[in-house]
């Protein structure tokens, strides 16, 4: 299993979009992958960004929200020209409640995606932070079992919890998150909204971030795992910089 990397970019629109995923290729180029969330603040969904950036990065996994997916409408992506790969999320409810969603599981989403697109292979959300481990670990069965290939994890931000995840994902591909964590606002961010529990001391300085990555990249990599770096609130040639050049 050759080693891959990718970087999440937010499509807030096809400018910004392009003029990222052009600082990754110039920066970064040991990305082998761009992987595109679909958000509701936001027109441009992830699907739609794949035409757009697979001539700067060829393989491009979009996030497909489950409750955005009409049971009686077209699977997006299904038939999009160069397209392998999709990434299931359930979603969150939307702040507007005049926007319509669908009461889909991530599992029933799944299911529709190798029934209807079995070309793709489709990826599940991971989330160390959100349930009991053992409940996380049902979830892992219930989307391996309607077809899942694999995982996208919600980011870790120390080795210790890194290493207990892989082992409780052993065997399974999976992209291992990582994002960098600038500050106290980004800390809050992270505890408030995906109640994440930080360790003690935690270095909140681009220098430590950076280190931190190339630390986890590389046991992920000796461990025969992927990555995704997800840049958030950080200029892209201050952060994955260094990092390609450590890695080299």
């Amino acid at each position: 299993m050759t080693a891959r990397l990718s970087v999440e970019l937010i499509p807030r629109d096809a400018e910004a979009l392009l003029r990222d995923a052009g600082q990754v290729r110039a920066h970064f180029p040991l990305a082998d992958t761009l992987n595109v969330p679909s958000l509701m603040r936001f027109p441009m969904q992830g699907w739609d960004a794949v035409p757009l950036l697979q001539p700067i990065v060829p393989r491009v996994v979009p996030h497909i929200r489950a409750i955005d997916i009409d049971p009686d409408g077209p699977l997006p992506g299904a038939d999009a020209p160069g397209l392998t790969e999709i990434l299931v999320v359930r979603g969150d409810p939307p702040a507007d409640l005049s926007r319509r969603t669908f009461p889909n599981s991530s599992e029933s989403v799944i299911r529709r995606y190798r029934r209807e697109a079995p070309h793709l292979t489709v990826y599940a959300a991971f989330d160390p932070w959100r349930h009991a481990p053992w409940r996380e670990m049902e979830a892992v069965a219930r989307k391996k079992e309607a077809g899942a290939a694999g995982f996208f994890t919600q980011p870790v931000f120390d080795m210790r919890m890194l290493d207990l995840c892989m082992g409780w994902l052993a065997g399974e591909t999976v992209f291992w998150g990582i994002s960098p964590v600038i500050g106290p606002k980004s800390r809050s961010y992270w505890e408030t909204t995906n109640h994440v529990v930080f360790p003690h001391g935690f270095d909140l300085t681009l220098e430590a971030n950076i280190a931190f990555a190339v630390r986890a990249i590389r046991a992920v990599r000796a461990a025969g795992g992927y990555v995704y770096l997800m840049p958030l609130r950080v200029n892209l040639a201050a952060y994955l910089g260094p990092i390609q050049q450590a890695l080299g």
